[in-house]
């Protein structure tokens, strides 16, 4: 397999993925729950536990070097093989649930555009010209894969570059525009009703998603041209995408109270942008969104194909998609992967359906592929005297623990339902002897119980 992925391709993948639609909104999200006394408390706890996870990450780059594919093997290696399986299955997803959220977003900014009170035409991402407008996108970036990663992630570093222009701008003017006595005006959120304590914790619940995709170059780093610029990479890109959110919350309560920004409609950086510029500024903050979540959509394309493509490797999903073509894209899991994108498509067209729910409870499946890399590292260095190794992997497991709890043990419980088709999957790539060991009783139970379970989670999902 060709490693063509240098240091910025692989950073720009990791911070492409995670500056996506939510960056446009988080004024209006952030200002809605928490005062900047609470803000400046969330970004603190948030980013401690980011850079230990990152750093976990980075320390499992060297000291397992030969595990490709890092959220998949790393749990396979530490815990089993069915443990390993759902975390890919998970994370994959995750991963193909998200590209729809992507594409109906693309369609829903590009209406700003097109649309007016007598003339819908892309709406809110599922008329049947948004669908139709979606499906040519998602078989163009299909297109740009199969002529090889390396391609498509100079491609995703252009987009990258394109993203950070009117976030660079918007961050540029606030600057210019900040009021220290409206940034300090209720500084604790007397107002909210709420103890600031309490303030943190709803912005946890915001700050939780932001950060996924740091995962990125972990996940391809079968493709890195070296394997030390893997952690390197998500390092660089948590910290720069860490910096970008902290100054767009922080410097947006110096531009216009708190409780104002709080009724702004999303995504509320084009009505700030508004503000400092005119009335065009909403249409760069449209763009920009439009170029932001394409760039996302493309990193999280590459991210999905490829987890299908190691699992297939070493077994624990069908053979039949370890394929790849003679660019060494991931051609057999791709078609699976945006396969599986067109039927959502396609149904969201059919049903005109809120699949917001569908959405959380996929979000919350990457949430354990990201405890369980805490968890392999403290396995890994755990009683061998290495007191920073054990601090490092401590505090990844319990930031990984928090996103679980923050997140909520309902949608978790519920994403049984995603899981047990899952299960038939890993069977079926077991089948004729195929699986390198036998399933222990506790695996063989797991199953069981996920299988089982699945009936009365549905019936909940439903209520």
């Amino acid at each position: 397999m060709d490693k063509k992925l240098g240091l910025s391709a692989l950073t720009a993948l990791v911070l492409s993925s995670m500056l996506g639609a939510g960056v446009f909104s988080l004024p209006q999200n952030m200002a809605a729950v928490a005062s900047p006394a609470a803000l400046l408390i969330g970004w603190a706890i948030t980013g401690a536990g980011i850079l230990f996870l990152s750093l976990a990450m980075l320390l499992l780059t060297r000291l397992k070097p030969e595990l490709d594919g890092g959220i998949f093997t790393y749990a396979r290696d530490g815990f089993g093989e069915l443990v390993g399986f759902s975390s890919a299955w998970g994370y994959w997803l995750c991963a193909v649930i998200a590209n729809v959220s992507y594409l109906v977003i693309v369609f829903s900014a590009l209406s700003f555009f097109t649309d007016s009170p007598g003339h819908v035409v892309f709406g809110d991402g599922n008329t049947w010209q948004a669908m139709l407008g979606a499906s040519l996108l998602l078989w163009l970036v299909h297109w740009l894969v199969l002529r090889g990663v390396q391609t498509a992630a100079s491609i995703n570093l252009l987009a990258t570059l394109g993203k950070l222009v009117p976030l660079g701008l918007f961050v540029v003017l606030a600057i210019f525009a900040f009021n220290l006595d409206r940034f300090r005006f209720d500084f604790t959120g007397v107002e909210l009703g709420q103890p600031v304590w309490s303030q943190v914790k709803q912005t946890m619940l915001i700050t939780l998603w932001v950060f996924i995709g740091v995962e990125g170059a972990v996940v391809v780093s079968a493709r890195a041209r070296n394997k030390r610029d893997v952690g390197k990479a998500t390092l660089l890109a948590v910290l720069a995408a860490l910096c970008v959110y902290l100054l767009v919350t922080l410097l947006s309560l110096g531009i216009v109270p708190r409780a104002e920004l709080a009724e702004m409609r999303n995504p509320s950086m084009a009505g700030l942008m508004t503000r400092l510029i005119g009335s065009w500024g909403n249409a760069v903050i449209a763009l920009g969104l439009v170029v932001s979540v394409c760039g996302a959509y493309l990193s999280w394309t590459i991210m999905a194909a490829e987890v299908p493509l190691i699992a297939a490797q070493q077994g624990a999903f069908p053979r039949s998609l370890s394929r790849q073509n003679r660019h060494n894209a991931p051609s057999a899991s791709l078609w699976l992967t945006n396969g599986s994108v067109q039927v959502c498509l396609i149904l969201i067209w059919l049903t005109n359906s809120d699949y917001n729910t569908l959405l959380t409870i996929a979000s919350e499946m990457v949430l354990v592929p990201y405890f369980l890399v805490g968890a392999y590292l403290l396995k890994l260095v755990w009683g061998k005297g290495q007191a920073r190794l054990t601090f490092v992997a401590l505090g990844a497991c319990l930031y990984g623990l928090w996103l679980l709890y923050a997140s909520g043990p309902l949608h978790l419980l519920l994403s049984v339902i995603l899981y047990a088709p899952g299960m038939l999957l890993f069977l079926f790539a077991r089948r004729g002897g195929r699986a390198r060991h036998a399933l222990s009783i506790a695996e063989r139970s797991a199953i069981t119980l996920l299988l089982v379970g699945a009936l009365p989670a549905s019936w909940l999902l439903m209520r």
